[in-house]
């Protein structure tokens, strides 16, 4: 794939995730589902912190914190190696970056949806981070 081809391909799955994280948040917070199967539970939750419950009640700070990793990224964008993981999982890093980040601006809240009855509620955006920073881990481990 040639370096704009990989621009076009970042930015593409970058908003695609945005744009899923944004939609099935704006489902959520229209219909209020309460579904439950199993140890899976599709429900509304108001999360006005980081993952895991810390930093609760504070957007604004989470926010800046989220526009400054955003705007590092697309600025360092050129450093991103041309190869097509590490551009796959830097966009769906600053893709679930900005669906947050988009939340604390609008609504000065996230919404949280997923829950597994034994970890923390999470959403789209959060699931492509933790896959996002998994992912860059084990790639750069094994570029070194």
């Amino acid at each position: 794939m040639m370096k704009k081809n990989f621009v076009f391909f970042f930015v593409c799955v970058a908003v695609l995730v945005f744009l899923l994280d944004q939609a099935l948040k704006y489902w959520v917070l229209v219909f209020l589902p309460e579904w439950q199967r199993g140890i899976l539970n599709i429900h509304f939750v108001k999360n006005t912190g980081a993952g895991f419950g810390i930093l609760q009640g504070q957007p604004l700070f989470l926010g800046i914190i989220s526009l400054v990793v955003a705007i590092l990224v697309i600025i360092n964008y050129a450093k991103i190696g041309k190869e097509i993981v590490p551009q796959l999982l830097w966009a769906f890093f600053l893709g679930g970056v900005m669906g947050n980040l988009a939340d604390r601006i609008w609504r000065r809240y996230v919404i949280d949806f997923i829950d597994f009855s034994f970890w923390p509620a999470f959403n789209v955006a959060d699931a492509a981070l933790t896959v996002a920073v998994i992912g860059l881990i084990v790639y750069y481990y094994w570029k070194r």
